[in-house]
C-alpha cells in the first residue's frame, strides 16, 4: 500500500470506529424498553450478516474456504464479546444509565483493563505521557461519578 493509501486508511479507520461507536450508543439507548432484547439482537445480527456480505465487494476473496481455515479462536471470542457488549449496553440503558456517562465509563474502564494486557501479552510500550493520560482517565472516572 502506498503512503497516501496508508494515510487514508489510518484516518478513515478511526473515523469509522468513532462514528460507528457513537451511532451504536445512540441506537442502543433508542431501542424500545418493552421489546425483548434477545429478539432485538437476533434482528441486529441478521442485518449485520447481510451488511457484512456486502463488504465482499470492498474486500473480495478468491477462496472463502481457505480464509476460513486460517481463522483461530479469536473469531469465536469476538462473537462472545460482541454479544456481551450488546446485552450489557441494552441492560445498562434499560436500567437508567445516562447515555454519555455509561459509554465513557465502560470505554475508559475497559481501556484501563487492557493496559496491562497490552504490555504483558502484546509487548506494547507505554511512555510517562501515556501513564499521565491513564491517571487523567482515572480522575475523569471519579469526576463522572461525583455526586453533588
Amino acid at each position: 500500500m502506498n503512503k497516501a493509501g496508508s494515510m487514508f486508511l489510518f484516518y478513515f479507520s478511526i473515523t469509522l470506529a468513532i462514528a460507528s461507536s457513537a451511532l451504536y450508543h445512540f441506537v442502543a439507548k433508542s431501542t424500545p424498553a418493552n421489546v425483548n432484547f434477545t429478539v432485538s439482537l437476533l434482528v441486529t445480527y441478521a442485518v449485520a450478516f447481510v451488511v457484512t456480505l456486502f463488504t465482499f465487494f470492498a474486500f473480495p476473496t478468491k477462496d472463502v474456504l481457505a480464509e476460513l481455515k486460517q481463522l483461530n479462536w479469536a473469531s469465536i471470542g469476538l462473537a462472545i464479546a460482541v454479544v456481551g457488549i450488546e446485552f450489557g449496553f441494552l441492560l445498562v440503558y434499560r436500567s437508567g444509565w445516562n447515555l454519555g456517562i455509561a459509554a465513557v465509563l465502560v470505554n475508559v474502564v475497559a481501556s484501563l483493563i487492557l493496559v496491562p494486557v497490552a504490555i504483558l501479552v502484546f509487548k506494547d510500550k507505554i511512555s510517562w505521557i501515556n501513564i499521565a493520560g491513564i491517571f487523567v482517565c482515572l480522575v475523569g472516572l471519579v469526576m463522572l461519578n461525583w455526586k453533588k
